[in-house]
């Protein structure tokens, strides 16, 4: 299997959609930690980019990865890469990795990912509409046993431990 060719066009539109997507979050995130109601808990703009470059240099890492190694998929090496980098036993890096990376939250991260994927969505409405409402309807189903199935196996292995 031939390795997907990586062109400066490819790379420049992955750095201005990580520009992209770091400005929505920091600005979601600074806005998420004002309303909060806890000033001790507020995050400015400049306090948030250190975990922010983090995890865009492990994207930008998993990424490369994805494009020389194009048997595993890219998800998987970004997982790996944040994984490695933030567990516990790394003595290394973890400490910086989760306190930087902590200062995210969880909502401003996801918010550029949904909005591509309404944006995605909305290009491909013929593709969509072409699913119909028996896709749409397995699609949600999925979704709920999903998040369902995961919030089971959370509170199974929360009680296992003591925790709750």
């Amino acid at each position: 299997m031939k390795t997907k060719a990586i062109t400066l066009e490819k790379i420049t539109q992955y750095v201005l959609i990580f520009i992209i997507s770091a400005i929505m979050t920091m600005i979601g995130n600074c806005i998420n930690t004002v309303t909060d109601g806890n000033p001790d808990t507020y995050v400015s703009i400049l306090e948030g980019i250190p975990g922010l470059l983090i995890l865009i240099a492990i994207a930008f890492a998993g990424n490369l990865l994805g494009w020389l190694v194009p048997k595993i998929p890219a998800v998987l090496w970004i997982t790996i890469i944040g994984i490695l980098l933030g567990m516990p036993y790394n003595t290394v890096t973890a400490p910086f990795v989760s306190e930087q990376v902590g200062k995210l939250g969880l909502l401003p991260l996801v918010t550029p990912i949904l909005a591509y994927a309404g944006v995605s969505i909305g290009k491909d409405w013929v593709e969509f509409k072409r699913i119909g409402w028996r896709g749409i309807l397995v699609a949600l189903l999925v979704m709920t046993g999903t998040y369902l199935g995961s919030a089971l196996i959370a509170q199974a292995i929360l009680m296992a431990q003591g925790i709750i």
